[in-house]
């Protein structure tokens, strides 16, 4: 695996003139001395679906979380380099994390829904940013859900423990509860991986269905995921973003030949 020069890079770039939704600029991640993200520069389109795939260890969650400073708080963690959102460096010490993340969602690999009604799940965190109009709140949940593809399953249980839904139901509800915040950017690392596959089918549409309203970049392990859902997909290696380009292309024409035997299932 270490035969492959990690020189050879195709990444591409978008249209100067349009806005990007988020990109990093020479982004490192150190856990200790051990250096997990090397210099990543990427874009991510906005209303696009952005795969990141690699072999495991390879750093694409480890840059995932970066994008939210999800590593902020991991003992001898050091995050260096740009991450751009709106013009804005959200890299910075000054800048207040907690709002960052209401713009830039996250949805981790298990569902992790709140010991609380289902209700309670969508409506805890706009309370505590101070939401206190119960039909503003009764407007969010109902949306929320619905854009989650979870509301006529639920409507009736609103008040009910969000433990007793499915796997499938609690992970497209903590999709609802990153969206109730209205974020424009949404984080999913691994969504599926602990799904079964009707469910896992019914993410993936939901996660279509959602990038008319935002920009979701995605961790996945499995390259037919991404290969159905996402217009985007960047191959990780050692901690580097070797090639990045349209999902068709990656999968059929990829550029370099590490990328090319990942997808065709040769790599190592």
């Amino acid at each position: 695996m270490s035969a492959y020069n990690l020189e050879d890079r195709h990444i591409i770039t978008f249209d100067k003139s349009q806005e990007k939704a988020l990109y990093t600029d020479d982004l490192h991640v150190w856990y200790g001395q051990n250096e997990a993200i090397k210099g990543v520069d990427l874009e991510f389109e906005k209303n696009k679906i952005t795969a990141l795939i690699g072999p495991s260890g390879c750093g694409k969650s480890t840059y995932l979380r970066s994008l939210n400073r999800m590593n902020d708080g991991i003992a001898n963690t050091k995050v260096t380099g740009k991450i751009m959102y709106k013009g804005v460096d959200v890299n910075q010490p000054n800048v207040d994390v907690y709002e960052m993340r209401k713009r830039i969602g996250m949805v981790f690999q298990r569902p992790n829904p709140f010991s609380k009604s289902i209700y309670e799940n969508i409506t805890f965190a706009l309370k505590r940013h101070g939401e206190k109009d119960k039909k503003k709140l009764d407007e969010i949940v109902e949306t929320s859900l619905k854009q989650a593809a979870l509301w006529n399953q639920v409507k009736d249980s609103l008040h009910k423990s969000a433990l007793a839904l499915s796997g499938g139901q609690q992970q497209r509800l903590c999709i609802a509860r990153a969206i109730a915040m209205k974020p424009d950017i949404l984080l999913l690392d691994e969504p599926a991986s602990a799904l079964d596959p009707i469910s896992t089918g019914t993410v993936e549409e939901t996660l279509i269905n959602l990038k008319e309203n935002y920009t979701i970049i995605i961790v996945t392990h499995n390259m037919q995921q991404a290969a159905r859902i996402s217009d985007y997909t960047s191959f990780f290696y050692l901690g580097k973003a070797i090639e990045y380009d349209e999902t068709r292309k990656i999968f059929t024409r990829p550029k370099i030949q590490a990328t090319e035997d990942y997808v065709s299932g040769h790599f190592g």
